[in-house]
């Protein structure tokens, strides 16, 4: 007990000199607070903005098709023997009439040389037939021969004539049985490996393929036109009073890329349209044709296929990265007079480079939201630094980048700018 009364005096004093220290730093506090104590908003985000990009735009059509030889063909042994030549090397270009293979010829020669005897024999038996029948017939106008001797002799001689023609025929056949032991190439070209190794029989029952000779230059390309987009050209022409056709089309340009190419590195044209749409797939089939003296395209790749549609003046076009998607749609972020975001739907064609061609919804005065997008909340203010749209980004692949030159908008549609300090 004493001890517990010795402690109370000092714990009174203690927190006594506590609640003192409490008033007196609140007085302070409240002495620190005054008037310059007050809520001070921050400033309004700093956002990037252009007005839209106006050029003259060609809208294309992309597809996709395969390229195709100029020229294919299967050479084939067309008479029966052993194959004695192979006269070129494997995967080598050749010029048409050049020798490729070689048959042997010993039996189609004999046959060829018969026929010729054939034909002379035949043609001394005609020649004495009519010398015949001409003696019979003057001797019959003066009654020293019959009728039926002349006519007799006059039949022989008419057999002996057609006996003439058969082996004139027979003779052909035999040449062309002959030709037929060389394979020659029909047109310049590049030829495959050999089927078939010399010395094997060839042409037994049915022609026996040897390889194939490709015509590389110039080169087709095969794509196919959706039903759709037949009907959109169709609008496009009658808008350009240009009539839809399906023939003489070698005006009408199409390039083409292929695979990790930028872009449609090789052109060409249009050459050959289907005159009918097939019911089955609902396209039509379109070949265009390319030169290919370079060998820088082979029969067989997927390519990108593009042609122009449509070709517009003043299209107004902004960078693809400024769009939004919402459940209305694209639409973009425009800053008004007043510095206030508006959200905007628009409606969206073809993409020009990096950019992205706007048929609706703005016009070429207003300001796009070009940067800081996410900084850019519909209905709040921002504090926008005006740029300019590049044209030469129209022409790339990657992200536009705005210059920092002052744009010369019309004074009414400028939006104010915001001193953060104020």
């Amino acid at each position: 007990m004493l001890t517990q009364n010795l402690h109370s005096p000092a714990r009174a004093r203690g927190r006594v000199f506590r609640a003192a220290c409490a008033v007196a730093a609140t007085v302070a506090l409240a002495a620190c607070n005054g008037s310059n104590n007050a809520y001070a908003p921050p400033p309004p985000p700093k956002v990037a903005v252009a007005q839209p990009l106006q050029k003259p735009v060609t809208l294309y059509l992309n597809l996709t098709g395969n390229t195709s030889p100029f020229n294919s063909v299967d050479l084939v042994a067309r008479v029966q023997g052993f194959l004695t030549d192979i006269d070129y090397t494997d995967g080598a270009a050749v010029k048409a009439g050049d020798k490729l293979f070689g048959i042997e010829r010993d039996q189609y020669q004999a046959q060829l040389d018969q026929a010729n005897a054939t034909l002379a024999s035949n043609q001394a038996t005609l020649a004495f037939n009519q010398a015949e029948y001409q003696r019979q017939a003057q001797l019959g106008k003066s009654d020293f021969a019959s009728q039926a001797t002349v006519q007799e002799w006059k039949s022989k001689a008419d057999e002996a004539a057609a006996q003439v023609l058969n082996a004139k025929a027979a003779i052909e056949t035999a040449q062309i049985n002959l030709n037929y032991t060389t394979v020659s190439a029909p047109f310049d070209g590049v030829v495959t490996r050999h089927l078939v190794d010399k010395g094997a029989l060839v042409g037994v029952g049915s022609p026996t393929k040897l390889a194939t000779i490709i015509q590389l230059d110039p080169l087709y390309v095969y794509f196919t036109i959706s039903e759709p987009q037949i009907l959109r050209i169709k609008v496009n022409n009658a808008k350009a009073g240009i009539e839809f056709r399906t023939t003489d089309l070698s005006t009408i340009p199409v390039e083409i890329g292929l695979q990790g190419e930028p872009g449609f590195p090789h052109l060409g044209h249009m050459d050959y349209a289907a005159p009918q749409v097939d019911q089955s797939t609902g396209t039509l089939e379109v070949r265009a044709i390319f030169d290919n003296k370079a060998r820088g395209l082979l029969p067989g790749l997927f390519v990108r296929v593009r042609t122009p549609v449509e070709k517009l003046d003043k299209a107004i076009l902004v960078p693809d990265v400024a769009l939004g998607t919402s459940q209305e749609g694209r639409y973009l972020l425009v800053v008004g007079p007043d510095n206030v975001v508006q959200r905007k739907i628009v409606t969206t064609g073809d993409r020009e480079g990096a950019y992205r061609i706007i048929e609706s919804g703005i016009g070429p005065g207003d300001w796009v939201v070009t940067e800081g997008v996410q900084r850019a909340l519909p209905g709040a203010k921002v504090d926008p630094q005006q740029t300019k749209l590049s044209e030469a980004a129209a022409d790339q692949d990657s992200a536009p980048a705005a210059t920092s030159e002052p744009a010369k908008p019309a004074e009414s549609a400028k939006p104010h700018t915001t001193d953060p300090a104020k």
